[in-house]
């Protein structure tokens, strides 16, 4: 009943507490959002004031600014020449593909100085104050900046120069994202002089494009002109080389333009081919009718059906036979009409035979003739070829001469039909550009600068952030009243009233300067981390049971946590107390993980009142010494050395703890003694010593420092 009535009170107290906060940090250190609100709405005035001035001074100052307006004027990029007019070179590309790099490099013809001045001199800009500030006077402030290096000096610059600063500071030209079209925009205080010379520019940059074409045409039609005199002179001088090599070397040419001797060459050898075939033709058709009369066969030869007189003979011995076949159906073979008719066959068919003779010997004259024929020409050409063979080289370089002449024919013809062609797009105007105006500007109706109610909003959102971020900025950095943190309440198992526990232990910003526990914690603390690497791991031990010896741990990792990582481990398995101050109460601890039941994402939880991280012991049970005892305990000691600066555990009272195996887990031991000069303190110090603890600190308890 005692202990939940102290409970309620420190409850109570630690509500006030928090109430009082007059800072923007929490207990832990963290900012403190409700605290930095509060402080915020306490400067409410001079942040709303300081907002409202800002904004009355924009507004003001955008009502005095001269206004601008902007015109624009697009232009597509488009060729738009017409097929039949175009170069008989060209009529096979594709001439409307531009890419990125030719609309880039168009961009840039339009932002060109020479058609700034051509748009200049066309609408007189010169003369136009807004563009030359010098008509109206040279600001001395102009001057000054310009003799200190900043900005140009307009006295110092012509007018043509001050016009053209302006011109580009009002122009913005730009090409539209996934598009062949350009944009220009131009801005004047007058919105017809800004729409003229946005179309000027539009028109201007369309001449300059037509007139280079033109330009290039004419410069072609004359490059071509001189060229086509050079090469008419040159081609003549090459015909003439041909016709006198030719005459000299009496290589005349004959039909096919070809060469007398090869024409000859050519001719004599189809006469010797046609005399081969007829002469073997005349010795084929002898033998065959000599084969013919010797075996006694009738004969029938093409020879002898064109023999006029064969014919004749063969048509009586047809007649002669027909009568003996009349005759022999009547008369006997003895009768003397029989033996005529026979008789006078005999006598045919000698004269057909000697007829036969006298083909065959026909036949072998004409083949000797043939076969002179051949042999003569065979002479003839052997006569040819020498000929030929003779005038081969003169024939090689004739054709060289002829090669030539014809390369500089071809190519004078070439230049001809060019310059026609160029001299008939010059005259007809043939080069359009390559572009056109598709969006002419408009004088604008509402002005484009200044924007009145966006600058004015803007500025009063800055002069409200940037007062807003001074008063953060202040609060952060400034002095703050003290900080008020809520107790450090024991488990239900420790007979220590909550009253009794003592304040240094209370909070994780050690903050009384008498007591003498919170200085020898300290202390610790600060030998800790002269340490280094050595001291980073820390045992908490009592020489007893309720000596305070969880309360010790937990102030030494608060104070350590204040500017390092500090994990506390419950390893005090007989009496585990660490679970109330952590964020999760309920978590698994130390026993599920050694058991391998949980992870260390699952075991580590938090301080509820400072930055220090927990694993609380869990559910020991009846396994608190082979807990203890186990391989994995180390592993997993280990394992969180690894993760954080200081390791800091608690593991009870040393009467009631095998502490051997944890001298191995932190080489260095605090023990806490209700006295710390008595008896049992020292049992309790010799005993960590020989457990091979290398260096103990004695605290005294926070009970005998409430008592004190």
């Amino acid at each position: 009943m005692f202990r939940d009535k102290a409970s309620k009170e420190a409850k109570a107290a630690a509500a006030s507490s928090v109430k009082a906060v007059a800072a923007p940090f929490r207990a832990d250190g963290e900012l403190d959002m409700r605290g930095l609100g509060r402080v915020l709405w306490q400067k409410k005035a001079k942040i709303l004031g300081f907002t409202v001035i800002v904004a009355v001074l924009t507004a003001a100052v955008v009502n005095i600014l001269t206004p601008r307006y902007r015109s624009e004027a697009r232009i597509l990029l488009d060729a738009r020449e017409n097929v039949f007019l175009r170069a008989e070179a060209d009529k096979n590309g594709d001439r409307s593909a531009l890419d990125p790099e030719a609309v880039t490099s168009q961009l840039q013809l339009v932002l060109s100085r020479d058609l700034a001045r051509e748009v200049i001199k066309k609408q007189n800009l010169t003369k136009v104050p807004e563009f030359d500030p010098a008509i109206r006077g040279i600001s001395p402030l102009k001057v000054v900046l310009g003799l200190f290096g900043i900005g140009r000096d307009p006295a110092a610059m012509t007018p043509e120069e001050r016009t053209l600063e302006t011109y580009y500071n009002r122009l913005n030209a730009y090409a539209v994202e996934k598009s062949r079209v350009i944009a220009i925009d131009f801005s004047s205080a007058n919105p017809d002089l800004a729409a003229r010379v946005a179309n000027s520019i539009a028109e201007i940059y369309l001449n300059m494009q037509q007139a280079a074409k033109q330009e290039q045409t004419r410069a072609a039609s004359q490059w071509l002109a001189g060229e086509i005199a050079t090469m008419r002179a040159k081609v003549a001088d090459a015909e003439n080389k041909v016709e006198r090599y030719r005459a000299k070397s009496n290589l005349f040419a004959g039909s096919n333009n070809s060469s007398l001797p090869s024409q000859q060459l050519t001719e004599v050898n189809s006469q010797i081919a046609a005399a081969r075939g007829r002469k073997a033709d005349l010795e084929a058709r002898a033998q065959q009718l000599r084969e013919l009369l010797r075996s006694g066969n009738p004969i029938e030869s093409s020879d002898i059906a064109n023999s006029d007189a064969m014919r004749r003979l063969v048509e009586q011995r047809v007649a002669l036979r027909a009568q003996l076949a009349e005759q022999s159906s009547t008369l006997l073979e003895k009768h003397p009409r029989i033996k005529e008719l026979k008789a006078q066959i005999a006598e045919l068919d000698r004269e057909i035979r000697a007829e036969g003779e006298r083909l065959v010997r026909q036949l072998d004259y004409d083949a000797r003739v043939a076969g002179t024929r051949l042999e003569t020409l065979t002479a003839s050409l052997d006569q040819v070829k020498q000929i030929a063979s003779r005038t081969n080289e003169q024939d090689l370089e004739l054709r060289a001469l002829e090669r030539e002449a014809k390369t500089d024919r071809d190519l004078l013809e070439s230049y001809l039909a060019k310059y026609r062609e160029a001299a008939a797009r010059d005259n007809i105007n043939a080069a359009p550009p390559e572009a056109r105006i598709i969006s002419r500007a408009s004088p604008a109706i509402k002005p484009d600068f200044p924007k009145k109610v966006p600058m004015v909003l803007i500025a009063a959102f800055a002069a409200f952030g940037l007062s807003t971020g001074f008063v953060v900025i202040g609060a952060l950095l400034g002095p703050s009243s003290e900080i008020s943190y809520p107790p450090y309440a024991p488990s239900a198992s420790s007979a220590q009233p909550l009253s009794a526990v003592p304040a240094a232990l209370h909070s994780p910003r050690i903050r009384s300067a008498t007591s003498a526990p919170a200085r020898n914690m300290e202390q610790v603390a600060q030998k800790l981390r002269q340490k280094g690497e050595a001291g980073r791991r820390l045992a908490v031990a009592g020489t007893n049971r309720n000596v305070g010896t969880t309360y010790t741990a937990v102030a030494l990792a608060r104070i350590l946590a204040r500017d390092s990582g500090v994990v506390l481990v419950d390893l005090a398995f007989n009496a585990p107390n660490l679970s109330v101050i952590s964020t999760n109460p309920q978590a698994p601890g130390m026993a599920e993980l050694l058991r391998g039941a949980a992870s260390f994402a699952d075991v580590i939880t938090c301080d509820q009142f400072s930055s220090v991280h927990l694993v609380c012991a869990g559910n020991v049970g009846k396994d608190g010494p082979a807990l203890a005892a186990s391989p994995s305990l180390a592993t997993s000691i280990e394992a969180l050395a690894r993760s954080y600066e200081y390791v800091v555990l608690d593991i009870g009272a040393v009467p009631e703890t095998a502490i051997e195996p944890f001298a191995l887990l932190a080489p260095r031991a605090v023990l806490v003694a209700t006295d710390p000069a008595g008896a049992v303190a020292r049992q309790a110090f010799d005993r960590l010593e020989s457990a091979g603890f290398v260096e103990v600190s004695v605290l005294p308890s926070g009970i005998r420092a409430a008592a004190a």
